[in-house]
C-alpha cells in the first residue's frame, strides 16, 4: 500500500516587477516541487496578479494568501528588500509560519558587522532558515547546462538546498499556544489588522476553524 503524501503549501515572496524575477520565480518553484517529490506546493503570487489595477485588491489576496500557507519563502535579494517582501515576512512571523530566506544576490549590504546582508530589523526571527548563494558562483557551475538550455535543470541544486531548509525549519517546535481558542483569537486579530477590506474577505473566503485545524 503506497502511502499518501499530504503536500505543504509554500507561500513564495519575492520582487515580481521584471522578466528575471518572473521567470526565475517560476523555475525554481517548478524546481522545488519536483526535488521534494511533491512534498511542497508552491504558490507564487504573480499567478493571479494583473498589471492593472495594482491596489488593496492585490495586497488582500496577497496577505491571505499567507494566511492560508503552511510555510513560506522569501527571496531576499537586491541592495534594498523589496517592500511588499518585508510585509509578508512579518506577516508570516506574526503568524509563526516556518520560513526559508533565500538570498543570492553577492553584494554585500544592509548594516550588519558581520551577519545578514540585509537591514537587521529582518533578522534573528525564529522558526527561519537561511540559504545564502553566491548566483554568479552558481550560474558559472551551470553554465554548460544552461548554454545547452537547460536553463530549468540549473535550478535543481539551488532547489535542493531550499528542500533541505523547509524541512529542518518545520521540524522547529512552534511558538503558538495549543489551545485552540487563543489560536483564533491570534487568527481573528491576523484578519482585522490589515483593514476592513482584508477582514471581509477572509471572512467570506477562509474557514479558520479548519485552517487551525490543519495548523495544529
Amino acid at each position: 500500500m503506497t502511502e499518501t503524501i499530504k503536500s505543504k503549501k509554500i507561500y513564495f515572496a519575492g520582487a515580481l516587477f521584471t522578466h528575471k524575477d518572473l521567470i526565475g520565480n517560476a523555475l525554481l518553484a517548478k524546481s522545488i516541487e519536483g526535488a521534494s517529490e511533491g512534498k511542497y506546493q508552491v504558490h507564487l503570487p504573480q499567478h493571479v496578479e494583473t498589471p492593472q489595477d495594482r491596489a488593496e485588491a492585490i495586497r488582500d489576496e496577497d496577505l491571505k494568501a499567507v494566511l492560508e500557507s503552511d510555510m513560506a519563502l522569501f527571496n531576499f535579494d537586491g541592495t534594498e528588500l523589496d517592500s511588499g517582501t518585508v510585509v509578508e515576512f512579518m506577516l508570516a512571523k506574526f503568524l509563526d509560519l516556518p520560513s526559508v530566506i533565500l538570498r543570492t544576490d553577492f553584494r554585500e549590504g544592509g548594516d550588519q558587522k558581520d551577519g545578514d546582508n540585509w537591514n537587521l530589523m529582518c533578522s534573528f526571527y525564529p522558526r527561519t532558515q537561511v540559504v545564502k548563494v553566491n548566483a554568479m558562483f552558481w550560474y558559472q557551475e551551470n553554465l554548460e547546462r544552461i548554454q545547452k538550455g537547460d536553463v530549468s535543470g540549473a535550478y535543481e541544486g539551488l532547489a535542493l538546498l531550499i528542500v533541505a531548509a523547509l524541512d529542518k525549519v518545520q521540524s522547529e517546535p512552534t511558538l503558538l499556544p495549543s489551545d485552540p481558542e487563543k489560536l483564533k483569537t491570534i487568527y481573528e486579530w491576523v484578519s482585522n489588522f490589515a483593514g476592513p477590506s482584508f477582514e471581509k474577505l477572509v471572512k467570506n473566503t477562509v474557514d479558520l476553524d479548519a485552517l487551525i485545524n490543519r495548523r495544529k
